[in-house]
């Protein structure tokens, strides 16, 4: 079936003249069964080829907001409704991508539209009356609400939607009688039970909390807040064995649950086991170093365990942040004092008497670490106090997606992991690589576009090289057999190179080899020989750009490799001349592709090279003008997209890089999904 799939699309995409109906029943086959990225594909081939037509836009957009592209499936949602103003569906694909995405009066707007074609849509009434609750307008959420109950009175959605809003209206009594309603009419309702029991909890009813969380683990098993949460539960009613068991349940299904893991540490602290704590902490700390709550709790159970200087480490940290905190300076005091700074831990006791005395009193309760996860808590309750985010914060937030270990994959929801909920699957965060020749294909098999360039075809032409030379984005890992024909190889030009007069092509054909084989020397040195017998060989410049970065990345490799902690600065010294070195690599690839470009000013793929190699040299600028003129000349090249995406983020502009890596997404590039899931968290 999936041959069968692949050669149709094969056919759609290599044939002018489309069969529409065909294709978009497929593309529809493709979406029922959640294959959303397939789907695109197909959906791309009926816009092409029939642009004015509405549904394709529509079932593109549906297949979008199932990968949380929110703005691409708004984007879809408005062209269909351009082409269709009375798809009654389209206003609630838009409406449902804005309120995603935090923009609940437009998406009012969208769910209005849509009641003025069909004024007894549930779902609209429901997805309306919880943009007004969004928008604290409580009264026209309860007129929504009401409408939707006389339209249905056996809603168990209804009656969920009018207990959140009189949880804000601060109506708890109205709101437990609404969730138990809510359970009433539907026994399977998860999200009822679990804000039952969030409204318990909060009552201190733990018992009756711990019985509602039991029921939504048994509805939902697989998510890992709601093991934390009745964790906390079944602490407060000193089951501390069961309240663990749960947080180690939360972590073997999400490993990197922050609140399990802090939660954890917090417990095991209490139980004794300080080293599991440290290691919780120190976990939190790798990924949200400016805690300093996590960090003060650390430095205190290093002292309990003796490792006193990592103790003053982190209350350095935590003094550094708040000069002011006598306790902390009282705590830095015994820990200098343990490991023998009796000076030390004199002048921070002198430090923290003197600041008692300046705010006078003699005993302080002062605890700014304390205040600030209140802070910090007071904030992640309230659900209206987000603004827009900066360029740092966007810029901030999108690093810590570089730096976040993705050492626990989501299964993906078919064995291709192409399919399904890519968004879920999370991917190294790393630009699409450099557009490299080639003798072996790995083409994206979904949007099954295949890359070329006049000189390229040109050589093919000649017949003279060992098999036809391919672009791909990369290159390809080969296997052993493949690595023994391309040495076999060499070792052939190397006997007609010594007997024969060196032609330009023979060079080439054993640079791709030494390509091939990761030797980004040889490669250079072959390819600078052929340009020296053919000033004029656009290829050869392109290869040796592509054999020059090659080696630029192995080298800046190694020297990561050889790093440790205990480095000497003689080494650091060494290691520095030797990335400057690697670096000028990357400044002669610039100058070859240049030479390609002044051969032919309208080679796609050095363009795109050219802002790859300006990418790895961090100018941002220069990277994003380079992809730029590549998607001008190229519209479809989702790398560029994708690329430019993250040029976008890393400078802090959200709304361009999103809109790459929506356009990224649709033409087949399968990471962007994961990118756009992770910048949409808020």
């Amino acid at each position: 079936m999936a041959t069968l799939v692949a050669m149709l699309l094969c056919a759609v995409m290599s044939s002018a003249q489309i069969n529409t109906d065909q294709v978009m029943k497929i593309g529809r086959n493709a979406l029922y069964f959640e294959d959303y990225i397939l789907s695109i594909q197909y959906f791309n081939q009926v816009v092409e080829a029939k642009p004015y037509l509405a549904e394709p836009y529509f079932y593109r957009a549906v297949a979008k907001l199932s990968l949380d592209d929110f703005k691409g499936a708004e984007q879809d949602a408005s062209l269909c409704i351009d082409r269709n103003p009375f798809i009654v569906d389209a206003y609630q694909v838009r409406g449902v991508a804005r309120q995603n995405t935090g923009r609940f009066d437009l998406a009012v707007g969208d769910y209005d539209k849509g009641l003025n074609l069909m004024p007894e849509d549930k779902i609209l009434l429901y997805n309306k009356a919880m943009c007004h609750t969004e928008l604290k307008q409580f009264d026209e959420a309860q007129a929504a609400f009401d409408r939707l109950s006389h339209l249905d009175s056996k809603s168990d959605k209804a009656a969920l939607g009018m207990a959140r809003l009189n949880l804000l209206r601060a109506d708890t009594v109205k709101a437990l009688e609404q969730l138990g309603r809510s359970i009433e009419l539907n026994k399977n309702n998860v999200t009822a039970f679990a804000m039952r029991s969030e409204v318990e909890m909060r009552q201190q009813d733990y018992a009756r909390a711990q019985a509602d969380m039991d029921e939504a683990i048994k509805l939902d098993p697989q998510y890992a807040g709601y093991f934390v949460n009745r964790a906390f539960m079944k602490y407060k009613q000193d089951d501390y064995y069961g309240a663990m068991a749960d947080y180690d349940y939360a972590l073997s299904i999400s490993p990197d649950d922050m609140a399990a893991h802090y939660n954890r540490a917090m417990l095991s602290a209490e139980v004794g086991d300080m080293q599991r704590a440290i290691d919780d902490f120190s976990w939190v700390l790798k990924r949200e170093p400016d805690n300093t709550l996590a960090r003060y709790n650390r430095a205190m159970l290093y002292v309990n365990t003796g490792h006193y200087r990592e103790a003053i480490a982190d209350y350095d940290r935590v003094l550094e942040k708040y000069p002011k905190f006598e306790a902390g300076y009282m705590a830095r005091s015994e820990a200098r004092r343990r490991m023998g700074d009796a000076r030390g831990g004199e002048r921070d006791l002198n430090m923290a008497v003197n600041i008692m005395k300046r705010k006078g009193v003699h005993r302080s309760d002062y605890n700014p670490v304390i205040d600030e996860a209140g802070q910090a808590r007071q904030k992640a309750d309230d659900d209206f106090a987000a603004e827009a985010e900066s360029e740092d914060e966007i810029m901030s937030r999108f690093n810590d997606l570089l730096t976040v270990e993705t050492t626990h994959e989501s299964k993906p929801e078919y064995a291709n992991r192409s399919r399904g909920h890519i968004q879920n699957t999370n991917f190294d965060i790393k630009p699409e690589g450099m557009f490299v020749l080639s003798y072996y294909n790995n083409d994206n098999k979904l949007n099954g576009k295949t890359h070329f360039m006049n000189e390229m075809l040109e050589v093919n032409e000649m017949r003279q090289l060992p098999a036809n030379l391919v672009l791909v984005p990369d290159g390809k890992k080969l296997d052993e057999e493949e690595i023994g024909k391309r040495f076999a190889s060499i070792h052939y030009y190397d006997g007609m190179l010594a007997t024969a007069k060196p032609r330009p092509i023979d060079l080439l054909a054993r640079a791709v080899d030494y390509l091939l084989v990761k030797n980004p020397q040889a490669a250079v040195a072959d390819a600078s020989r052929a340009i020296e017998l053919a000033p004029d060989f656009s290829l050869a410049y392109f290869l040796r750009a592509n054999a020059e970065v090659l080696g630029y990345q192995m080298a800046t490799s190694a020297i990561a490799d050889e790093a440790t902690p205990t480095t000497t600065p003689q080494d650091q010294a060494a290691m520095m001349l030797r990335e400057r070195e690697a670096a000028q690599a990357l400044k002669d690839a610039l100058a070859d592709i240049g030479q390609v470009l002044k051969f032919s000013p309208r080679n796609v793929y050095a363009h795109y090279d050219r802002g790859y190699v300006y990418l790895l040299l961090n100018d941002y600028t220069e990277a994003i003008s380079a992809f730029s003129k590549a998607i001008e000349l190229k519209p479809d090249l989702g790398e560029a997209y994708y690329n430019r995406g993250l040029m976008y983020l890393r400078m802090g502009n959200k709304e361009m890089g999103m809109n790459d890596l929506s356009k990224a997404g649709e033409l087949g590039v399968l990471p962007s999904y994961n990118v756009l899931k992770r910048m949409n968290r808020r």
